[in-house]
């Protein structure tokens, strides 16, 4: 799910656990052979933020939040700050976003210089300059309907290669490669990112969640994403993120895994489990050891991608 307001008025306790404290790249020569991304042609950079993520395993846990330089209690696109730098004396290590907000900016015909899209790349390259990383999921509109993501509508066979409104998706991926191939810092260094598309698919809140589309056809959809970004568009700063929501158990977690040749970040979303501190052991923990052993075993990051609590009913 997604709610703007309950990543604010969660006092700063929205998490994505991707980030690195520093996820500038290491030295020449530091990475070893063995660290595999899905894109066997991705920048130095973003290779080095793989493996300083897989190397903090276990070690350290570093803490984000969604659009936290962009706006917050009381403000709205100011230098320098976030509620967490409010909070805590520091930025996140992780900044949220969401590639939604450009897409729409071009259907409505606002060109790349559009002052808001300058503003938006710039936070971007800021939080990569001051050694943040940022990840981006995307809240599509239905392609169908043209209606938002949570109009359920199947859609899903309609973007496939042969569908009907494949042609839409495809521009619109263009625009997102476009976007994330012209990410740079001054220098003209590629600025690594995490991709997050199509999150909470194990739910059925979005158009393409798990009642709307085949395991099949979501494969299909995913893998047909990454190839295109990759290998038709040439984007070389991209890792990819996983992220279902709740599941009552690993097999279905990974029921519409797309393989691990097309995911670098096993990842979760789970609100309803950390509302309340439970009685006896909490079952979002328990998955998230399990993600944490499969991600060791498949050589992935592990991920607690959304979390969030918008109203504290416990004094402690």
């Amino acid at each position: 799910m997604f709610n703007r307001t309950s990543w604010w008025l969660a006092a700063a306790l929205a998490a994505g656990l991707l980030g690195c404290r520093d996820s500038r790249p290491l030295g020449a020569g530091r990475i070893p052979a063995t660290v595999r991304v899905v894109d066997a042609r991705a920048t130095y950079a973003t290779k080095a933020v793989f493996y300083n993520l897989r190397a903090a395993a276990g070690k350290t846990i570093s803490f984000g939040q969604q659009d936290a330089t962009q706006y917050g209690i009381g403000w709205h696109d100011q230098p320098d700050r976030s509620d967490l730098k409010s909070v805590c004396g520091s930025h996140p290590a992780l900044y949220g976003r969401d590639v939604a907000e450009l897409v729409n900016a071009r259907r409505r015909g606002r060109p790349a210089t559009d002052s808001g899209l300058t503003r938006h790349r710039q936070l971007v390259v800021e939080a990569y300059q001051r050694g943040g990383l940022n990840t981006f999921c995307w809240h599509m509109d239905n392609y169908v309907t043209g209606r938002n993501f949570y109009d359920t509508t199947a859609a899903v066979a309609a973007i496939l290669p042969g569908g009907a409104q494949h042609a839409a998706y495809w521009r619109d991926l263009a625009v997102i490669a476009d976007y994330f191939r012209h990410l740079r810092a001054p220098g003209g260094r590629s600025v690594p990112v995490i991709f997050r598309p199509f999150h909470e698919h194990t739910g059925s809140w979005f158009w393409w969640g798990k009642r709307h589309c085949t395991p099949a056809e979501f494969v299909r959809l995913w893998q047909f994403t990454v190839r295109y970004l990759r290998d038709e568009q040439g984007v070389r700063n991209l890792l990819f993120a996983y992220s279902p929501d709740r599941v009552p158990n690993m097999r279905e977690y990974f029921e519409r895994h797309p393989g691990d040749a097309f995911v670098d970040v096993l990842g979760f979303d789970d609100y309803g489990d950390f509302n309340t501190i439970p009685a006896g052991p909490n079952r979002g923990v328990a998955t998230l050891d399990s993600i944490v052993v499969e991600a060791r075993r498949r050589g992935k990051v592990a991920a607690l991608t959304e979390a969030g609590l918008e109203k504290l009913t416990a004094p402690n």
